[in-house]
């Protein structure tokens, strides 16, 4: 797997040379500086105008509001840590599987077939129209649905006029024929093996050889490990 965003190992690098490194002085102001200044505020008070009950209640208030917000914080960092553990889980488990996901192009392999699915809305005959990066159409296969539902297309790489078709990635267009005449393009799904998974600050994105990369949630199936 691969990270993004930023060194992965940043979090462990420490300096070797000269004395400890000394900690960031932090930005903002924390419980112990909150109740710093309010005791500093009530030793230093004008005896002849003294600090009222409901300021001092108010002050309180106010201590126990960034106490919260504290622990808050804590635990959202602890859940986001916790998050990001199983993602990448998550992600190891999905190397050399295979998945299907929305897309308009396939990739041939150097051997073997490109294939996919789509989703009928009823019977009829679904073409398929193969391109290549030119635009040309190199192949197209019919097939017959038998309902709604999905209907499964596998192309063996072999071009219109007999020869094998390069290694590479090519466009896909899929129209269904009703038997009354109408036509209706639908969406292609393409069945690709996961080579690798990238870790984005919004999440997990596969790695699909041929394809690009698509994110977690377009997955529609994940199927067995193609090794």
């Amino acid at each position: 797997m691969t990270t993004v965003n930023g060194d992965p190992f940043a979090a462990i690098n420490t300096s070797t040379t000269g004395a400890a490194t000394t900690a960031k002085k932090a930005d903002t102001l924390g419980q112990a500086d909150f109740m710093r200044l309010m005791t500093q505020q009530l030793a230093n008070q004008d005896p002849l105008k003294p600090l009222s009950n409901s300021e001092f209640v108010a002050q309180l208030a106010q201590f126990s509001t960034v106490q919260g917000i504290s622990d808050l914080n804590g635990t959202v960092n602890g859940f986001t840590a916790a998050l990001t553990g199983d993602q990448v889980l998550k992600g190891a488990s999905l190397v050399g599987h295979s998945v299907v996901v929305p897309s308009d192009s396939v990739a041939l392999p150097a051997t073997g077939n490109a294939s996919g699915l789509v989703m009928s809305p009823g019977a009829g005959k679904v073409t398929f129209e193969i391109t290549d990066a030119s635009g040309v159409v190199v192949d197209t296969i019919d097939v017959e649905a038998s309902g709604k539902g999905e209907t499964a297309f596998s192309w063996d790489g072999v071009k219109a006029n007999g020869e094998r078709a390069p290694e590479g990635k090519y466009s896909i267009k899929a129209t269904h024929t009703a038997t009354d005449g109408t036509a209706t393009a639908l969406n292609t799904y393409v069945d690709a093996t996961v080579d690798s998974v990238t870790i984005g600050s919004d999440g997990l994105y596969l790695n699909l050889p041929g394809l690009g990369t698509a994110p977690l949630d377009y997955v529609l199936r994940i199927g067995k490990s193609a090794t």
